[in-house]
């Protein structure tokens, strides 16, 4: 087990995570204790520990069940394209069955080392819409209107373009433009302007319909996780400690009021006690997991499992939510797509130079273009969100081809289908019953079939002609129930669940607009498990948005 003490004076990036490396030292096996425990160095918990450990007079311990992002895939943007089965950095969860994917096992790989999944992420920085937050506060979540969120996307935001009035600089997380952009992202662009569809600069701005180039999480040209922005600037105080390795059983509760908590390290149980508060930031997928394992939830459901009833909460694990994706993929003429070719392997060496200097193919995040599109003018805004990506991505990456290609995903902005997360046994170390239940609506078939028809005309176009497109799969020329056959035998997440710990000034939501779990005192859930919806758009940024925002109500709380 491993505790961080070393601190840290102005120190490059390698630097830090050297540094943080050898500063790792055993941990003790005895009862510690903590004003606050964040459970989960993920996006979340990396912000909640910078935030809270400001105060040089509380005392924050980080609990992360993988090991320090020292992986140098990590840091290389292109790197994350190879680390969908690492399971030393990937949690690599399969769902159950999805009836409605032909009974396959969907994929979910979720982030398993600092940084949590912004460490494995494509670095896509979104925030959604306004209409977005409007939702939220509708349904009870007070004080989340788009009015109230903006000022924390920009307080968090290090934007590179410069302040603006949708954009912040000088904060923790530098967002920036590509440094490399693929020239047949250029074709992408090109041929979605000869479809009249809106090219837009700014998806984050005033409005996001259109299509254009993303914004990444990256700063010179190298992943800026939640990790490199929040916990590295962190390292350097002496009231903040950070356990690696360590995956937290339960959250200790006496007299309805959460404690502490108790995980495992190689020598066995510890426990940790939380002066204050007990802070779970582990995701969509396990936040419901830890409340459930420790006794708040449906009784029901915990009974089954042997598991003592501290607070009945029928909604945990409900109202799970996720972007269900299908990718169209063709083969190309071009020794630009990256992937498994001669062309690419022959170009290893000089582009790993160039990426050393911060530039090249290597600083791509691959999903380099995309855009938010109406399927219908009847629409009132974008339903259907675009990732185009310059090489084949198959099975989210684990199918290999060794042929040149590009892929582009279609995913369904607001989805109507609605899933769950249950336990499978009452050991922590099982991986949850994780059911999306993809396309369990006939409104998400069709919007993902007009995507798919859509993205079929812009690789149809033109501006493709020099790379001569062909369709690996299924074509423009296919049949509606033939392409609807491929979908449910392809399709899959494109990695957002959210929503499983609701967050609602009604009595069934799981927690109250300050991430207060419901019946149980000095217990908060902080993370993408607490939207009420899924926000129109990849979810990182708006996950490390409600850390900072709660952070601040913490604080603000303490002080008054």
């Amino acid at each position: 087990m491993s505790l961080v003490t070393e601190r840290r004076e102005k120190l490059t990036f390698f630097d830090a995570r050297r540094n943080l490396i050898r500063g790792l030292i055993d941990y003790n096996n005895g009862m510690e204790s903590f004003d606050y425990i964040v459970v989960g160095a993920g996006s979340a918990g990396c912000v909640l520990a910078n935030r809270l450990s400001e105060d040089e007079g509380v005392r924050v311990c980080l609990i992360e069940a993988g090991p320090v992002d020292s992986h140098p895939l990590i840091h290389m943007p292109m790197g994350f394209s190879l680390m969908s089965e690492n399971k030393k950095i990937n949690w690599c969860f399969d769902t159950v069955p999805q009836k409605q994917l032909n009974g396959r096992l969907g994929y979910q790989p979720r982030g398993r080392v600092l940084g949590g999944s912004s460490s494995v992420n494509a670095m896509i920085y979104i925030r959604g819409t306004a209409a977005d937050y409007g939702r939220w506060e509708a349904a009870g979540a007070t004080g989340w209107s788009y009015q109230d969120v903006l000022p924390y996307f920009k307080k968090a935001q290090d934007q590179q373009r410069g302040e603006s009035e949708y954009h912040g600089t000088g904060g923790p997380l530098t967002v920036s433009d590509l440094r490399y952009k693929n020239p047949l992202s250029d074709m992408f662009v090109e041929a979605s302007q000869q479809l009249n569809l809106p090219l837009n600069d700014d998806f984050n701005g005033e409005s996001q319909e259109g299509v254009g180039y993303y914004q990444v999480t990256q700063r010179d040209g190298r992943r800026c996780s939640a990790a490199v922005a929040y916990l590295v600037p962190a390292m350097e105080r002496k009231n903040l400690t950070v356990v690696t390795g360590a995956q937290v059983d339960k959250v200790v509760i006496d007299n309805k009021r959460a404690v502490g908590v108790e995980y495992r390290n190689g020598g066995g149980t510890v426990t940790a006690k939380a002066n204050r508060e007990v802070l779970l930031s582990a995701g969509a997928l396990q936040s419901p997991q830890l409340l459930m394992l420790s006794g708040i939830g449906p009784a029901s459901h915990l009974k089954e499992h042997g598991i003592d009833v501290v607070h009945d909460a029928p909604d945990v694990g409900q109202n799970l939510q996720d972007h269900f994706d299908y990718t169209i993929i063709r083969r190309v003429k071009s020794s630009k797509a990256m992937g498994y070719t001669l062309s690419r392997t022959l170009r290893a060496i000089p582009d790993f130079l160039q990426y050393r200097k911060g530039k090249g193919p290597f600083t791509s995040n691959l999903a380099e273009a995309g855009g938010f599109i109406r399927t219908s003018s009847d629409e009132p805004e974008p339903d259907i969100q675009l990732h185009y990506v310059t090489g084949i991505v198959d099975d989210h990456g684990r199918k290999r081809h060794f042929v040149a290609g590009i892929s582009c995903h279609i995913c369904v902005l607001r989805p109507e289908s609605r899933g769950s997360v249950t336990l499978k046994d009452a050991n922590p170390r099982s991986v949850p019953n994780i059911d999306p239940n993809f396309l369990s609506t006939e409104d998400d078939v069709t919007r993902t079939l007009k995507g798919a028809r859509l993205v079929n005309r812009i690789l149809d176009a033109s501006a493709f002609d020099s790379v001569a497109p062909r369709p690996m799969y299924i074509g423009s020329d296919a049949t509606d129930d033939a392409m609807i056959d491929d979908i449910r035998y392809r399709g899959d997440s494109i990695y957002h669940p959210v929503g499983t710990c609701r967050m609602g000034s009604d009595a069934t939501s799981v927690v109250d607009p300050a991430g207060q779990v419901r019946g149980i005192e000095a217990l908060r859930v902080v993370d993408a498990s607490i939207m009420p919806t899924l926000v129109s758009g990849n979810t990182n940024a708006p996950t490390i948005m409600i850390a900072e925002k709660i952070a601040d109500s913490i604080k603000s709380a303490e002080a008054a």
